[in-house]
This record gives structure tokens, sequence and C-alpha cells, in this order.
């Protein structure tokens, strides 16, 4: 922040007025900012001094906006610009308020005009070779290009920075940039580099012996050991703060942090320990919006800390707790803070609802998302109405619920890029303050007998956006866009199948052509169906009894095709297309087994994670020409795969055409040329290659380098972007998901979408070379040698079924593993 100098030391001089009101920022009393600085912004107007006056509105306008009232920031941004563009103003303070003008664009929704101003900030602090200010300038910039879905442009700039800041002579302003770069890095989901830059930042700051900073990296440090699930690192950081911490808010914000750790964990003792020495401290904070803030993190652990039961212990009275809400909300009506009223408002509703006084908590919540609409905080907005639609459900007020649940849900969408792309208070985790939201209304809405028609396409278009929330939250961007098409215009003989996990039950939705939507359920704890998953995938090792495996099959067949048997049969249904929930996603539905037959003998099987998200249809098959690459020796720590040349070399002999590279030829560089050039409808990768959750851990390996779901995102763009030379098919032979990663199959479908190609097929896990051989073989075998070449699915199901009627790999190890993701037509 750029200090303007007072030159009078009266109290009321403007400049005495604009430190009083920097003072105020910083400590979080943001109305008493925003009044010592349109004071101030008044007395220099009067002396006609424009400089001053548009530097003070640039800081009002950002006070205005941290309290969330966005027409008087715009306003007062707008006054400010007009000032330096009428006067000639110092291109410090030009910075400066294109710096604010472009936090109050992002902030307002507008991403590509905050990108266009900060760029034009960033160029000003070079002009004046201010290093500090052109960091943050561009940091901004890459905040704003993350929001756009803008990955590859936005690493490009934080490396570009990294390399800027690594010929930096100035170590205090090293160690300052280091951090700045590691903590976006923490944000954009880069936790491993963020890791180093902290660690290397921490080092220049000790060495240098500067403790106050020294604090502030640690924290930042643990935040992202955090993030990487590196507990017990995490946790000797935060511990390690405290005695160094001078400044009683970083101590305490260490504190806050290793208390939810320590709950996150369930170290009961430990969490008690410093949670009774929180309580005393809390209600001593100097009012602000940050003492507010801790108030609520604080009651948010100490609840969770409550509710478990192992605990035995109640380490803060729930009488404290809500003092402590309602001293914070009192203290942020005096602030006029309505945000941070609305933060501690809400809190206490959940409190209430914790006591089971359902009215107290119906009527703090309503005050809450009132509070939130009003300073439009949508973020947190969308807690409260989700929480109020709870507290109607528990009233009995089933209607009212499903309301507020349904505008908890539209507030949220209009939120979720920032949410996914940018830090806030309020940290954004799918598994805790989105999913669940969207599973407890679709539990509202189906209701057992219930058959509204209305209630259940509600409920099946919730889930097919879940699906999609689950894999912006994976790119971490709003950056996915599809095109949704009735199942009967695809395909009059298929059938899309919804199996939705709820906490007390299993229920499916089914679709078929030119039908009304049904649903069935199945009273199935979720833990028991989890469980039963979890000990179904690991009976496909062939090393296990048959018995065992098949007795998991038949109770999966029971709860998600039995009961639609009829109605298949009855509408000659061929396909069925699962869109899979949860953990069923590692499970492959071709090895369900009736008592007779596997599921894939009888159906065509294909997978997709929403129907809107499968791109656009096209009628017309195209000639079977592929780009080949695959690598069949060891590289890079992985093991060979020999059966590689011999399914490129059966596949290339089926083909209309093919182009190879094999080895040494396929290189990230000729990969990222062919793709380019080459118009082949195929695109057959043989090759080691692993799907995981994390989006840095899913990859492809070339002969030279492994290829990251972002760089392969980059290098297929054009080709998803064309309509008229898409990839139709898209074969990963030889790829698996990470073991032990619930959620693994989102980097899966993550490749699938990014890809561009209608159909993806690919494996769940690494099978044998030779039965891959022999499946990848049929499955082109079927696709081409026929007058009327087989849908994908069809060729799939032959190929599947040819393995299992060969005696060496009739297990499901073999063939289960091969899934079909997208477009399952020619």
């Amino acid at each position: 922040m750029i200090t303007v100098r007072p030159t009078v030391a009266s109290q009321h001089s403007p400049d005495q007025l604009w430190l009083e009101g920097h003072h105020a920022y910083k400590t979080g009393q943001l109305q008493q900012a925003s009044q010592r600085w349109q004071q101030a912004a008044q007395l220099y107007s009067q002396q006609q001094q424009s400089t001053e006056t548009a530097l003070s509105l640039s800081y009002l306008a950002l006070s205005y906006q941290e309290l969330g009232q966005w027409q008087q920031a715009e306003k007062t941004i707008q006054r400010s610009l007009q000032l330096i563009e009428e006067n000639e103003t110092p291109a410090p303070v030009i910075a400066q308020v294109l710096n604010t003008y472009g936090s109050i664009q992002l902030a307002l929704g507008q991403p590509e005009a905050a990108l266009n101003t900060w760029q034009e900030a960033t160029a000003v602090y070079q002009q004046i070779d201010d290093q500090v200010g052109a960091l943050g300038s561009r940091l901004n910039q890459a905040q704003a290009m993350q929001t756009l879905g803008f990955y590859r442009r936005a690493k490009t700039l934080l490396d570009d920075l990294i390399e800027s800041v690594e010929q930096q002579s100035d170590r205090q302003l090293k160690a300052t940039a280091l951090r700045s770069l590691g903590s976006v890095l923490q944000v954009t989901g880069s936790l491993e580099q963020s890791q180093q830059l902290l660690e290397r930042s921490l080092a220049i700051t000790q060495s240098l012996e500067q403790p106050n900073e020294t604090v502030k990296t640690l924290l930042a440090l643990a935040n992202t050991l955090r993030a990487q699930q590196k507990s017990e690192e995490a946790l000797q950081i935060y511990e390690q703060i405290m005695p160094l911490a001078d400044q009683e808010a970083d101590r305490m914000t260490a504190q806050l942090n290793l208390l939810s750790l320590l709950v996150e964990l369930d170290q009961w003792p430990s969490a008690r320990t410093i949670m009774a020495d929180l309580s005393q401290q809390l209600p001593n904070l100097e009012p602000s919006r940050a003492a507010i803030y801790k108030r609520v993190n604080f009651v948010e652990s100490a609840l969770k800390f409550n509710r478990d039961k192992s605990s035995a212990i109640s380490a803060v009275s729930m009488h404290h707790l809500a003092d402590l809400l309602a001293e914070g909300a009192h203290q942020a009506q005096t602030l006029n803070d309505s945000r941070a009223e609305s933060l501690a408002l809400g809190e206490l509703g959940q409190l209430y609802i914790t006591t089971q006084q359902w009215d107290n908590a119906r009527q703090v919540t309503q005050t809450a998302i009132k509070l939130a609409k009003s300073s439009h905080a949508k973020d947190i907005g969308y807690r409260w109405q989700w929480q109020l639609g709870k507290i109607y459900h528990q009233q009995h007020k089933e209607q009212r619920a499903i309301s507020t649940y349904s505008e908890a849900i539209d507030t949220l969408s209009t939120v979720r890029a920032d949410l996914l792309a940018t830090n806030s208070e309020l940290q954004f985790s799918i598994r805790e303050k989105v999913e669940p939201l969207y599973r407890e209304l679709v539990s509202l809405l189906l209701k057992p007998g219930n058959d509204d028609q209305a209630s259940i396409k509600q409920a099946r278009n919730l889930i097919e956006d879940l699906q999609l929330v689950e894999l912006e939250n994976y790119f971490r961007s709003a950056c996915i866009e599809g095109q949704e098409e009735q199942i009967d215009q695809i395909d009059p003989q298929a059938a899309v199948v919804y199996p939705i996990i709820l906490p007390d039950r299993l229920e499916v939705i089914l679709a078929l052509p030119n039908q009304t939507l049904s649903h069935y359920e199945t009273p199935v704890p979720q833990a028991e169906l989890e469980k039963t998953l979890d000990k179904f995938f690991i009976a496909f090792n062939p090393a296990l009894p048959d018995r065992r495996r098949l007795d998991f099959s038949k109770q999966l067949y029971d709860w998600l095709i039995r009961p639609e048997e009829p109605e298949l049969a009855q509408n000659g249904i061929k396909t069925l297309v699962f869109v899979l929930d949860g953990k069923l996603r590692n499970i492959p539905m071709a090895a369900l087994h009736d008592g007779e037959k596997y599921l894939i003998e009888n159906y065509g099987v294909a997978l997709t994670p929403g129907l809107d998200l499968m791109g656009p249809h096209f009628d017309k098959s195209k000639p079977l020409e592929a780009l080949i690459l695959g690598v069949s020796e060891s590289r890079q720590g992985f093991s060979p795969l020999p059966g590689v040349k011999e399914e490129v070399s059966k596949i290339s002999s089926k083909l209309d055409q093919s182009r190879i590279y094999l080895d040494q030829d396929f290189t990230k560089k000729a990969f990222e040329d062919q793709v380019q050039t080459n118009r082949y409808p195929i695109l057959h990768l043989a090759t080691h290659g692993q799907f995981s959750s994390n989006l840095a851990n899913t990859f492809l390996l070339a002969w030279d380098q492994t290829i990251s779901l972002r760089d392969f995102d980059t290098l297929l763009k054009n080709r998803r972007l064309q309509t008229q030379n898409p990839i139709e098919l898209m074969v990963l032979s030889a790829c698996q998901t990470a073991e032990g990663d619930d959620r693994a199959t989102l980097g899966l479908a993550g490749m699938a979408i990014k890809s561009g190609a209608r159909s993806t097929l690919a494996t769940l896990w690494s099978v044998n070379d030779e039965s891959t051989v022999e499946l990848i073989n049929a499955f082109y075998n079927a696709l081409g040698t026929s007058s009327e070449p087989a849908t994908k699915a069809e060729a799939l199901r032959q190929a599947q079924v040819a393995l299992i009627k060969n005696k060496n790999y009739a297990h499901p190890f073999y063939w289960a593993s091969f899934v079909l993701i997208g477009n399952w037509l020619a």
C-alpha cells in the first residue's frame, strides 16, 4: 500500500485522517476506515489536491468493496479514475488506483476487464521500477486468468514471476515475493511448488533474523502442508509458530488453525487444551472484522468437537459459544460490517440447530441471509439458505425446505467460479460445503412413492450438475461447457441409469426413450454400500475366490439393475449408459452379475459424467484412420509394456490408414506436432498413465517426459474446438486409476472431457499385456470389419464377451477394467 506522508500534524488534517483510515483498515475496522478516507478525500478536494483526492478515493472504494457496498465502491473508483485522467498524476498513484479498480472488477464478476486493468497497472509499476507493485499486480493477473480458466497462461505467468524473483538481489524483497508466489500457488493447486517456494522464503527470513516475517511464512507453509494432507508436519509448524509470534493476531491464527486440524484428526486431548485457552482470549480482542472471523472459526471447531461422541467431553459450554457469536454480531453492527454480522449470526443459527432450538435457529438464519444479500456476500449466503432449508425440513415444512434448498443452489452457481479459482475466508471444500447440499435436496425430492415428474427431473438435473461441480472443482475453474440432449434423440435403444448415493439409501433414476422418468430406492445406508463397493473392488484380484466376487456382483446387480429389468426388456433396450456417483465410479458395471450372466453379456455398457457434458452428437461415422503412439520399453521408473508392439501391429493392420510413433519417436513434441497437423479421427495411446483425484498426478507417459492433464488440455485444444475434425475416439490402453484414491476416476473423466474426444476407451486398472492385445484387437475388429460397423458400445461388448469365452481370460480382471466414456454410438 502506498503511504501518503502527512505534512500537517493537526488531528483534523487530511493527511492525519488518511493515516487513521489506513490504521483502521489494517486492523479490520472497515467502517471507521471508510469514514476517515471519505473525510480525507473531501478535505483534499477542498484544497484542490487532485492526486491525494484520487488516492483517498481509491482506498475508500476498497473499503466499500470489503463492506459489500458495491454501488458505492464502483461509483467511488470511477471518480478516482476521472481525477487521474483530468489531472497530471504521479505514476505510483495511477498504478494504485488501477490495482483497486481491477480488484473491484473481479469482485463484480468481470475477470476479463480486471485482467486488462491489472495489465495496465503492471506496465505503470514497471515504468517506475516498483518491483513490489509489479509483483502484486502480476499475481492479480494470474488470479484473473485462473478465474477465466486460462490455466496455461496463469502457469506461464507464475513461472515467469518465479524466474524474475530468482534474479532478485534484495534478499528481503525476494523472501516476500517467494511467500506471495507460494501462497498463490497453494490457491491454484500447485501444492508441491508452493511448498518449495515457501521453504525457500522461510530460509531467507530466518537467515535475516526477521521473526515477524518468519511467522507469516510459517503460517503459509503450514497451510500448504495441510492442503497436501501432510497433517503431522503442519501440526508441528503451527505449534512452532506460537512461541515465535510477537503479534497476537498471528499467534491466535496459528492456534485456531491448529485447533481445526486437531479436531479434524480426532486428537481430542490436545484440542481441548487449546480450546480452553482460546475461549479465554477471544472475548478480549478489540472489535474488528478479523476478530469476528476468529470467533466464528473457533465456534466452528468447537461445534465439531462437541458433536463427536467419542470425545466424551465438552471443552466449552454452548452458552459460552452463543455469547461469543452474539457479541461478535453486535460488534459487526457497531462496525457497520454486514458481511461479518451475517457470518456471526449464521454460525449462531448452526449452534441453535445443534441444541435443537429450531425457532431461534430459523430467526437468526433468516437475518443472516438478508445481511448476506445486502452485502453481496453470496459465498456465505448460499450456506445460510442451505441451513434454513435444513431447519424447514426439521420442522416438516417440506415445500419451503425444497424451495430454500433450490435458492441455495442457485446462489452457489453464481459464485462457483470465484470459489474454485480464488482464495476466500471460507475455504471451498466440495465434500463439506457443496456436495451434501445437492444430496440433501435430491433426498427431499425423491421421497418414496413420489412419482411427480418435475421432482424427479429436478433431482436428475441436480445429479448431472453435481457431476459438473466435481469436475470444475477438479480443474479449479468453472470452464466446462456442454450441450444437453434428450436420450431418445441420441439413441432410442439406450437407457440412462443414475445411481445416487444418499446417507440412508441408494436411489436410482431411470431414463428411457420416450418415457417418463422413474425412480426406485434400496434402503442400504451409505456406509454399508461403500463397504460393499470396497470389498467388491478388491475381489477383482484373480487370486481371490470367485464365489466372494460373484456374491458382491449379484448384490450390486440386485440394487442397481434388477428392479428395472422388466422396463428394459419391454422397451427393447440394448445399451445401458451409467452416470455413476461417488465410489460407484470405481466399479466396472460390465462385471455386475444376475446369477447367470454378466451384465455385458446382455447389454452394451457406457459411462458418461452427464449427458450435457458429452459434447455434440454426430450421426456419420468416420473412416478407421488413427494416430498411434506408444511406449513399450521401461522409461522414467515405469515397467516395460512388451505387448504394446504387438498391439500396435495388430490394430494398424485393421485400420484404413495409420501413423505410428513408438518408443523414442513418441516424444512430447512429436505428440504435439502430430495432433495439430494430423486429422485422423482416432487417437490411440498405448502407454503408462495414471488418473488421480489430484490434477497434478494425472498424466500420460511419453518417451522423454510425462504429459500432464493440463499439457494434454493445451495440446488438444485446437482439435477440441474444431467441429469438422474432432477426435472421434481416444483409446488409452495401459492407464490406471491411482491406487487407494476413491476419486481417481475424476482424472479419467477429466482426460476424456479435455481431449474433446466423442468417445474414450480407457482402463480402470493395469491389466495383463496379452489380454489387452486380444481385447483391443477384437474391439477394432468389431468396429470395422462388417459392412455395418458396430457402435462403439457394441464393439466393446463383443470384445469383452470374446474374452469371457476365452478360458485364459474369462476372469473379469482381464476384461472388466475397460470402460467406454462419452458417446457410445458409431
